[in-house]
């Protein structure tokens, strides 16, 4: 008797076959999402504890955000930023005005605007701070997780991330989390541009700093003229109780990052904010992307 091949095996095998091996699914096809739940193929109903990773905070296809997508996808998708649009300025008003910084750059990825923020400590060191051309050093912390780009396994603790994508970027401290005296010995080193750290730290296994970790790690970077870099990906968007991790503390850091749950799940979205001081080193030509900012994800 010849078996049954299921909707769910032959989605897995075509994945199989013709994707890259990159991830190790768990053997489940989802098709539907509404709210909190998940149908696979099959039309079984699953809750959904994972979120697309923080991605759909505010639940799988929610109505309000769907249909702006489907209102603006209807009118005008991608400009590249050759041109202004009629949608990204109120965006970069809201976003903002919402989250209390002076400007606001869009990307699309996590990854993307974590390198953008390493972008911006650099040259914020270079330009206001007097950094030595080349010199300049960013604090990371032990078992983080930023994304997988080039620079940013350079300063991982995953070799699966890591091996065999060398050679490794140069330029960054390494220092245990939630440790406020290797932060503060870390700090006395030259040329220190900037800490990037997860208020919590997520693929590490959920790990939440001692209550008062963050006011002092704060208070160690102001003291040393060092920007304090919030890596809000996975935390933000109301993921832990408040609207951002940082908000357990009331602290506010110099550079915020946003991604995932920035656009519901529904289209890449991701943003760094922060004053002018530090976002108009950034000039033309610089830095960018063509997808960053267009329409749709406005």
């Amino acid at each position: 008797m010849t078996e049954e091949i299921t909707k769910s095996q032959a989605a897995i095998d075509m994945e199989d076959k013709y994707g890259a091996h990159n991830y190790h699914p768990l053997p489940v096809v989802l098709a539907k999402g509404k709210g909190v739940y998940v149908w696979d193929a099959e039309g079984k109903k699953y809750f959904d504890f994972l979120s697309a990773y923080s991605a759909v905070n505010q639940g799988h296809c929610h109505p309000k955000i769907v249909q702006a997508l489907q209102q603006q996808a209807e009118k005008l998708t991608l400009t590249s930023r050759a041109f202004y649009n009629d949608t990204l300025g109120e965006y970069e008003k809201y976003m903002c005005e919402y989250f209390g910084f002076d400007k606001v750059l869009p990307m699309n990825t996590g990854a993307e605007a974590v390198e953008t923020a390493i972008k911006l400590s650099r040259k914020w060191a270079y330009e206001k701070k007097g950094v030595a051309e080349n010199e300049a050093k960013i604090i990371v912390c032990e078992n983080n997780f930023h994304g997988r780009t080039t620079t940013i396994i350079s300063f991982s603790n995953d070799e699966d991330a890591r091996k065999n994508f060398g050679p490794y970027t140069a330029g960054f401290i390494k220092i245990p989390y939630n440790d406020i005296d290797a932060l503060r010995n870390a700090l006395k080193e030259e040329n220190v541009a900037a800490f990037l750290v997860e208020p919590i730290q997520g693929e590490a296994g959920v790990f939440v700093p001692d209550e008062g970790f963050l006011t002092k790690a704060v208070a160690a970077c102001k003291a040393a003229n060092v920007l304090f870099v919030a890596d809000e990906v996975q935390t933000g968007i109301a993921r832990t109780g408040e609207l951002l991790a940082c908000d357990h503390e009331q602290v506010k850091p110099d550079m915020l990052i946003l991604g995932k749950a920035v656009s519901g799940g529904v289209y890449p979205v991701s943003a760094v904010l922060a004053n002018n001081d530090i976002m108009e080193v950034i000039k033309p030509g610089q830095h960018g992307s063509t997808f960053g900012g267009n329409p749709l994800a406005a």
